[in-house]
């Protein structure tokens, strides 16, 4: 059996505080005023951007693109705000690829306002989109994130939430003018029966 073959997750979740919302052109103002307010907060840990990353055009089309992924089940981004703030983004969390078959696994991703830190919502949004894709409609097997290693705040949340270190890849990703080390955590879903889903 190939297992299920297609993610059907929800385009909205919601936690305590939390309202977070799938990939959407309706969405560009908000991003380009998260991605603008951060740019060099995240500068550190995310790969470089093209010199266009903040044009509407560019960031429209990106948004685009991953509404598109969404629906097909090819990769899942979820856009925060508080719930009172619902214009105000303050981070995101990336679910890259997502795989079928014998390996139901994805890659884990996220990113958090400089203004937002210390609150506890980067692990309440975690929180929630696991649990969309550990849940029935996603359904995964198992979760896998990469953080370099002087980045205590992410991995500190991977450990609250129950991540696993499983190794160390070197020179994992080009990132602010140098190949990063980066370690290796995985989750796996404790739900998950014995074999494929049907």
């Amino acid at each position: 059996m190939s297992g299920k073959t297609t993610a059907a997750a929800l385009p909205e979740l919601h936690s305590q505080r939390l309202l977070l919302r799938a990939p959407s052109p309706a969405l560009l103002e908000a991003v380009i005023a998260f991605q603008a307010r951060n740019r060099e907060h995240l500068a550190p840990w995310d790969p470089p951007q093209p010199a266009d990353f903040l044009e509407p055009e560019f960031v429209r089309a990106r948004l685009q693109q991953g509404a598109d992924e969404f629906a097909a089940g090819t990769a899942l981004r979820y856009w925060f705000a508080r719930r009172e703030e619902p214009a105000l983004l303050i981070g995101q969390v990336g679910v890259s690829q997502l795989a079928r078959g014998p390996f139901q696994n994805a890659s884990l991703g996220y990113s958090l306002d400089e203004q937002a830190q210390s609150q506890g919502l980067m692990h309440e949004a975690l929180q929630a989109v696991i649990a969309e894709l550990f849940g029935p409609r996603v359904h995964l097997h198992r979760l896998q994130a990469a953080v370099r290693p002087e980045n205590q705040r992410s991995r500190a949340v991977l450990q609250r939430l129950g991540f696993s270190p499983i190794g160390l890849s070197r020179r994992y990703l080009f990132i602010n003018g140098a190949w990063r080390d980066h370690e290796l955590f995985d989750l796996i879903n404790p739900g998950w029966p014995d074999g494929l889903p049907p």
